[in-house]
């Protein structure tokens, strides 16, 4: 019966170390998202930018 709950208890404590890990991971993974949502954002609005001033030169550009 000793030996059930020693081996019970091993368990949890694995069970708990690794969900203790799995949320520090997630944790991390959430943070590295909102950077990567940030990123994406910075890098629209300069496409979006360049995109406006292309078409500006293109519409100084002579007609042929």
């Amino acid at each position: 019966m000793d030996d059930d709950i020693t081996a019970l208890e091993h368990k949890l404590d694995q069970f708990l170390a690794h969900f203790d890990t799995v949320r520090e991971e997630n944790r991390s993974l959430r943070e590295r998202i909102v950077g990567l949502e940030s990123d994406k954002q910075s890098l629209t609005e300069k496409i979006e930018s360049a995109r406006l001033r292309l078409e500006a030169l293109m519409e100084r550009l002579p007609q042929q």
